[in-house]
């Protein structure tokens, strides 16, 4: 071998994955005709139907966004994609909600005691209820039925009241009496456990004494005084544990009067011999725990395309677009072409190409998951809810392409309408910056416009989309964005105004990305901290 061949072999090994587009299933021939099949043509007919009246604006939680999410599903079954979500289906509902309390109260022996003082209920913990009289309660130990342990044994608790200590119990010489180890087992560590368990035998109201009073206190606090849609693990309706009020041990002996020896002696009881006794107490309560709540439930659309590669096909690349608006506001539908129907399209027409892809027999190498999110327009919580409740494992998530705005052409590019804003390539990955420059350089050629991925852009788009909770969990994301335009989150954001010779060829410069990352060697790196 000469000096300028052992050269260039060096320059070769040099050059990163990408760039050598290694292990590709296609040529560059098969990999445009591909890419061809995402079409003006085809973008306006699926955007037709998604940005139409009867759709009313997408708003997550509302019809529309449920006959949206349904037409994607039909175009997935249409196209031969498995179900992979809830009930065998193609979804993954979505659960937030808005919780405060209206009027949380608790009067002891006729002096009012006071909330996050003297005792705390969390709003998302408790049903709503007006004033409630208890005249009696049963201190029934630490609340739990277990094999080796149990409070409940036979006692019958509808309709009543209990009082039990938090954690839970332990012998003369400190372990467990539950795993016999100085470590503690589930009913420690899950109050839900407790509390389901006493809704199952048909206790109305837990009070807990919570020696831990002022440092658990403080998450309450928080809750009680956050505005934001939170996430739910359930809705108000599937609901199953009851009702809970936490006291300070000062106040529990204020309860429980000349009968708190009593309850301590059981205490000891458990401690000594393993069994719990009941002790009923009188008492003179009036519990109020009335809320107000706001619920936002929405579905996530899942399309998954399994890899070829029997080791590659267990990683997966994201490509994502939220299909929510703002729905209507009086007779004015915001039909949200551009928000984000276009996106919508867009990964529509990318997933078919992969499955034609496969179809011929040259199917990508990794797992693809095609994913349209909801509640998106209410603050990211589609995307939110999947990073928190991910389908496929985040840490086999290579990277997320997202799509969001794509089909218009603002003020700064009135002369060029073939451009792209392209938000976060860089911001994890340079590899995933590199792929993005190639692909767009050998087969796109759009403008590339970085104006809004500087770190001081003040419109903070980087924060705004969906690929942000991807990037927030160390997944490189890429985020194509067509800017702002004077229709923006208006009724004017409609269907006539979109350029879909421009948003094809951004389609297609997405194809060519995620081809790239799902079938190049390596998996991109992450080495941008």
């Amino acid at each position: 071998m000469n000096r300028l061949s052992v050269l260039a072999l060096a320059l070769l090994c040099a050059l990163p994955a990408f760039a050598q587009r290694a292990a590709l299933p296609t040529t560059d021939a098969e990999a445009r005709a591909l890419a061809a099949t995402i079409t003006p043509t085809d973008l306006r007919r699926h955007l037709t139907v998604l940005s139409a009246d009867d759709m009313e604006g997408r708003e997550t939680g509302e019809p529309g966004q449920k006959k949206a999410a349904a037409y994607l599903q039909s175009q997935l079954e249409d196209l031969g994609f498995p179900a992979v979500g809830e009930n065998d289906g193609y979804y993954q509902t979505i659960k937030f909600s808005r919780q405060k309390w209206e009027d949380v109260s608790m009067v002891l022996n006729g002096k009012e005691l006071r909330h996050l003082w003297d005792f705390y209920s969390a709003p998302s913990q408790n049903n709503s209820r007006d004033q409630t009289v208890i005249d009696e309660i049963t201190f029934l130990g630490y609340g739990i039925d277990d094999g080796t342990y149990s409070d409940y044994r036979e006692h019958d608790l509808r309709g009543k009241s209990i009082l039990i200590f938090s954690g839970e119990p332990r012998n003369a010489k400190g372990n467990f009496l539950l795993t016999g180890t100085k470590d503690p087992s589930d009913w420690s560590l899950n109050d839900g456990q407790k509390l389901r368990l006493a809704r199952e035998r048909g206790v109305e109201t837990v009070f807990v004494i919570d020696p831990s009073f002022k440092q658990n206190v403080q998450e309450v606090r928080k809750e009680t005084l956050d505005g934001r849609m939170r996430m739910a693990e359930q809705t108000e309706a599937e609901r199953r544990e009851a009702n809970s009020v936490y006291l300070t041990p000062e106040v529990t002996r204020r309860l429980l009067g000349d009968q708190y020896r009593k309850v301590i002696k059981a205490r000891k009881k458990i401690e000594k011999s393993g069994k719990s006794r009941p002790v009923t107490v009188p008492t003179d309560i009036v519990l109020t725990q009335r809320k107000e709540v706001t619920e936002l439930i929405g579905e996530n659309v899942l399309g998954f395309l399994e890899g070829t590669d029997p080791v590659l096909k267990e990683e997966i690349l994201v490509v994502s677009a939220h299909y929510d608006h703002i729905g209507r506001r009086g007779d004015a539908i915001f039909n949200g072409a551009d928000d984000n129907g276009s996106g919508t399209s867009t990964v529509l027409e990318i997933a078919e190409a992969f499955v034609q892809a496969k179809r011929e027999g040259k199917g990508p190498r990794r797992s693809v998951l095609f994913l349209w999110v909801s509640g998106e327009e209410k603050g990211l919580l589609g995307s939110e809810y999947y990073s928190t409740h991910p389908v496929f494992p985040l840490d086999q998530t290579i990277a997320d392409i997202n799509v969001d705005m794509v089909g218009r052409v603002d003020e700064k590019h009135a002369d060029n309408p073939y451009y792209i804003y392209v938000i976060g390539s860089d911001r994890l990955s340079s590899e995933l910056h590199q792929i993005n420059e190639t692909v767009n350089k050998d087969f796109t050629q759009l403008e590339l416009d970085y104006t809004y991925n500087a770190e001081d852009d003040p419109n903070r788009y980087y924060y705004r989309s969906d690929h942000y909770n991807f990037a927030r969990n160390g997944i490189p994301s890429i985020f194509f964005f067509n800017g702002s335009h004077a229709d923006y989150h208006r009724d004017t954001d409609t269907i006539e105004k979109i350029d879909f010779e421009k948003m094809a060829r951004i389609g297609h410069l997405v194809f060519f990305n995620a081809w790239q990352l799902a079938n190049q060697d390596k998996r991109i790196e992450v080495d941008v901290k």
